[in-house]
């Protein structure tokens, strides 16, 4: 993957344009946030507006969750209505990528999200994530992954099916064509 490291300012106008749409038609997941100040916020982070377009790119269809008034930052989640497209067919991270003695996928959800510079979403965003739509209807998403799963060679993920949202565990070294990972962003 080949991740840019600068927009150009036509780039950066039509991310906004794309962003601002998607915070307006969708209002219901940031109540009482205002789009000019969320603007001002990317437009002084071209870095973090660089790891934002990669979330577009990868079709997470980022959009502003919440706001943390402590650390003065707006949270992104990818809001796609299933995983992200650009972002399935991976296992869990390195290690699991490493153990693979064929077959291997091209990438790690840990690894990929490292590179975009996003983090993956735990359960509990994950559930925060649901409470705001359905997503994951046919999909699912790779969750951050307690230490002690990992340890023994364990990773999650998350769907939503039958009206609840289920959090399962599989072989951090599985990797399949319906699930992906959803990442979040401070800004």
């Amino acid at each position: 993957m080949s991740i840019k490291n600068k927009l150009s300012p036509d780039e950066q106008s039509e991310l906004i344009d794309i962003l601002k749409t998607r915070f307006e038609k969708n209002s219901v997941r940031h109540e009482n946030i205002n789009w000019e100040d969320v603007q001002k916020k990317l437009e002084s982070n071209p870095d973090k507006l660089l790891s934002i377009n990669e979330m577009e790119r990868t079709e997470g269809e980022p959009d502003v969750v919440g706001y943390d008034k402590k650390t003065d930052e707006y949270l992104f989640f990818d809001c796609s209505a299933e995983s992200p497209k650009g972002r399935r067919s991976l296992c869990y991270d390195r290690k699991a990528l490493n153990s693979r003695k064929e077959n291997k996928p091209a990438n790690s959800a840990i690894d990929l999200s490292n590179e975009i510079g996003i983090e993956i979403l735990d359960e509990a965003q994950y559930r925060h994530l649901q409470s705001l739509g359905n997503f994951d209807l046919k999909t699912s998403s790779w969750v951050k992954t307690p230490e002690d799963i990992r340890k023994l060679g364990g990773a999650v993920f998350c769907d939503k099916r039958y009206n609840t949202v289920f959090l399962y565990h599989n072989g951090a070294e599985s990797y399949y064509s319906a699930r992906g990972f959803r990442g979040f962003l401070k800004v």
